[in-house]
């Protein structure tokens, strides 16, 4: 008797601190020489929920001017989360991009959703070229809307030309993946350290 072969998942990644190294740590600690000033700053004037406030905007600019006004004791450092932006950045995390590459060396589609402003993520692909190697991206920038909203996820789709249940999620942020998973996606939620190609084998995807 033969035993049918069930598709394997397409993997949708994420990219930061996924694929990509990313905090705006690796920026500031060379911008202040007093940690505990720094740690002010990225609790308030550069808070990790203003920065998703603003993923899904072309141009820093704007939202960048109003955030010194509101704090303008930090209007200097605000800056240079648009004109040193890059320096975010901490390089590849090089055994998930292996991960990816073999599934396109063996002709898998590989698909990126990613929360990241449009034209930052322009900038990274010349210094990151991987970033040009997805069958299909979804940047939220682009898109005017950012994870976990349920319309990035159906832009995904319809890009990928694939269906919910086709597909695995890796992302690092816990919302992302449940809004993920409530429209039929297998989600894997990425920490550092973690066997991700184990974590795939059991979403169905290797």
């Amino acid at each position: 008797m033969r035993v049918a072969r069930v598709a394997k998942k397409d993997v949708v990644f994420d990219l930061g601190n996924v694929l990509l190294r990313w905090d705006p740590r690796h920026l500031y600690r060379k911008v202040f020489a007093d940690t505990a000033r720094m740690e002010e700053f990225l609790r308030g004037a550069c808070s990790l929920a203003w920065i998703h406030s603003i993923d899904g905007v072309q141009d820093f600019a704007e939202p960048i001017a109003t955030r010194a006004k509101e704090f303008p004791e930090f209007a200097a450092e605000l800056a240079l989360f648009d004109t040193r932006w890059l320096e975010t950045l901490d390089g590849a995390i090089e055994d998930n991009l292996a991960i990816m590459r073999a599934l396109k060396a063996q002709g898998r589609a590989v698909y990126g959703l990613t929360n990241y402003p449009a034209q930052k993520f322009d900038a990274s692909r010349a210094i990151h070229p991987f970033l040009d190697e997805f069958d299909a991206i979804v940047v939220s920038g682009r898109e005017g809307v950012t994870k976990p909203d349920p319309r990035i996820y159906q832009i995904l789709f319809e890009r990928a030309g694939r269906a919910p249940e086709e597909l695995v999620f890796v992302d690092d942020v816990a919302r992302n993946i449940e809004a993920a998973e409530k429209l039929g996606m297998a989600g894997v939620l990425y920490a550092p350290g973690m066997d991700l190609a184990a974590e795939l084998r059991r979403a169905g995807a290797l």
